[in-house]
């Protein structure tokens, strides 16, 4: 469970509600305030509007991703690159110690498909830029994928507040065909303007930030299949386990990297001096 999004959601919706509430004359909160906020025509125009027009611009497979994106931001899938780089540099000193065969009795034990699948055809012998290609070929797939689910909320950020501007110019058309009326006038402009807020409200609090940590959880599936990738490749051309792990690490973010950089330094401040001490020990052995 993502509980920052939980609390972000809470957060955003209650200070909004707190301003709507808050009487800064009486300083108290005021529940009669949020009446004035309320209007089902605006409601009616706002989001039937965008959801039509959702409708017209994407397919019903679309929709159909919509839970799915909920379960995404809320109970998203827990990606560890550093993990996923152990493990690659485990196979690979399996592979250099055993051979690439070898490997075919871990498969078994691997969950993660896209190096399931890789790795089958590292065993299968098949030539090294066409297990490339293919990997590439998925990542791009996966990347277009995602960008048309972000795309999706994206468009809807934008709907929204124009149907929010179309409401309000409904309002103020029949408000001017009614000028007679002063205090008509007065609450026709109030009613005029609750669309707008509408459609802002559903653009920023909704779709603009469903979008946003879509393309988070993106980031961090794209940065683990990419370690898979160049792994996959480099222990298939036999490459040195450590040079792979050195390789891996460093495609890595700056905060990522951080927890490996302080596991050296620690091993460099514990073990350095004692592995000179005993070179200098040998040495001093030859000499006498």
């Amino acid at each position: 469970m993502d509980i920052l999004s939980i609390i972000g959601l809470i957060l955003a919706v209650g200070m909004v509600l707190f301003g709507i509430m808050f009487d800064s004359d009486t300083t108290r909160v005021v529940l009669g305030n949020l009446h004035a906020f309320w209007d089902y025509p605006s409601l009616a125009i706002t989001i039937g509007g965008t959801i039509g027009v959702m409708m017209l611009s994407f397919p019903p497979s679309a929709f159909k991703k919509i839970g799915k994106h909920m379960q995404i931001i809320f109970r998203p899938q827990k990606f560890a690159p550093r993990q996923s780089i152990q493990q690659i540099v485990e196979l690979a000193t399996e592979a250099r110690m055993k051979g690439l065969l070898s490997l075919e009795d871990k498969l078994n034990e691997i969950d993660e498909p896209f190096l399931h699948n890789s790795l089958m055809l590292v065993v299968d012998s098949v030539d090294s830029e066409k297990v490339k290609a293919a990997m590439e070929t998925e990542l791009d797939q996966l990347d277009a994928r995602h960008a048309l689910d972000r795309s999706f909320y994206e468009k809807a950020a934008s709907f929204a507040p124009a149907f929010g501007m179309i409401g309000t110019l409904i309002g103020l058309i029949l408000m001017l065909g009614n000028m007679q009326d002063v205090n008509a006038l007065a609450s026709g402009m109030a009613v005029a303007l609750i669309t707008t807020l509408y459609g802002s409200l559903l653009a920023n609090i909704v779709c603009l930030p469903v979008a946003s940590k879509l393309k988070a959880r993106h980031e961090e599936e794209f940065l683990c299949k990419q370690l898979v990738m160049e792994g996959v490749i480099a222990i298939q051309e036999g490459e040195n386990p450590r040079y792979i792990e050195e390789k891996l690490y460093k495609l890595l973010p700056a905060h990522m990297k951080l927890g490996k950089e302080e596991e050296e330094g620690s091993e460099e401040e514990s073990g350095t001096p004692r592995r000179f001490g005993r070179r200098k020990k040998n040495n001093q052995d030859k000499r006498s």
